[in-house]
């Protein structure tokens, strides 16, 4: 256990961001993590706050969820939404936008208040300019990936590998998308693990002790 980073000022936490490749367990090493610095852990959570605040059912926006669109930029752009000034115009946009502003406002709204480790949804794009967040990418090979596809998501084998090369191409798309950046890219992050050879309780531990070093 990180003891020492519990019960500290909101100063000396972090907020830590987890990107991930298909297959890769990046949500379980987030778990868990969350677990050892005892401090709440959004993922697919994140689908029901955004349902409970907008009044859409989280079995729609489920399916939307990190999947880019095609209006919101220009939404923006035009001023058919002004972040931080209500709702009066979300019903104009696509399902996967409304969710994306949701969960934008959702996750900076706790940034504020509370520290927390959250799985995808260009979080650490979301939240750039806050100095307590650490950002990490987790990625495996390709045999491991697809043996996690074949054994958790119930995959059959012979398209497993294609599956999982599809999850990470959405992926990609709807980082680029809605951050102008390049999913993957070891510069985006503070900490890239490989986690072929890792359990979720090592790859949780080493990035304890990174926030250790940081401070």
């Amino acid at each position: 256990m990180c003891k020492e980073l519990r019960g500290a000022d909101m100063s000396c936490k972090k907020i830590i961001t987890i990107t991930r490749q298909y297959g890769s367990g990046g949500h379980d090493i987030g778990k868990l993590l969350a677990q050892k610095l005892d401090i709440p852990f959004y993922d697919k959570e994140l689908i029901s706050l955004a349902a409970k605040e907008s009044g859409v059912s989280p079995e729609v926006f489920a399916q939307a969820d990190e999947k880019r669109s095609n209006s919101l930029l220009y939404s923006l752009s035009t001023g058919l939404y002004t972040y931080g000034n209500g709702y009066s115009t979300m019903g104009d946009l696509p399902m996967n936008d409304r969710l994306y502003i949701l969960q934008h406002k959702i996750i900076k709204e706790k940034a504020e208040k509370e520290t927390f480790v959250v799985v995808g949804r260009c979080a650490d794009y979301i939240l750039k300019e806050y100095d307590n967040v650490v950002k990490v990418f987790v990625y495996a090979d390709i045999d491991a990936r697809t043996r996690r596809a074949v054994e958790r998501q119930d995959i059959e084998p012979s398209r497993a590998r294609q599956a999982v090369a599809k999850a990470d191409k959405n992926r990609a798309n709807y980082y680029s998308f809605y951050s102008g950046q390049k999913w993957g890219a070891p510069e985006n992050y503070d900490l890239c693990i490989n986690s072929t050879r890792l359990s979720a309780e090592q790859a949780a531990d080493i990035v304890i002790e990174y926030i250790k070093i940081l401070g």
